[in-house]
């Protein structure tokens, strides 16, 4: 009970910091060429689409075929770590989680800028 009727300073402070994390995530991917990010209101991730990124090849040679492609050759190429959207039935994304640091969430967002700009 005492959560509930008790102060709720702590969890509006937290629920700004997750708003702001979410904004800047958000704002990044949609600044990246190939991608397209709606702004989720209520998790801690996005699901950007990544479709425009198909058929493409990566910096390191990999063939991006589906999101479980462009997944895996992010997670191998720059070390960052999603997850496919098939996985949700939802094909031609990937899950991106803003619940992390902002700091690791700045380094995310330039990698997977840098993958992107790398496509032909």
């Amino acid at each position: 009970m005492a959560a509930l009727d008790g102060p709720q300073d702590a969890t509006e402070a937290m629920r700004q910091v997750y708003e702001a994390r979410r904004n800047r995530v958000v704002a990044a991917l949609n600044a990246t060429p190939g991608l397209r990010c709606h702004m989720p209101e209520g998790a801690f991730y996005a699901f950007p689409d990544m479709t425009a990124c198909l058929g493409r090849t990566t910096a390191g040679g990999a063939r991006i075929g589906n999101d479980w492609d462009f997944v895996f050759a992010l997670l191998s190429e720059v070390g960052v770590a999603t997850v496919h959207g098939s996985a949700f039935m939802f094909p031609g994304h990937f899950r991106i989680s803003f619940a992390a640091a902002d700091t690791l969430l700045g380094e995310a967002c330039r990698r997977i800028r840098r993958f992107c700009d790398g496509l032909h």
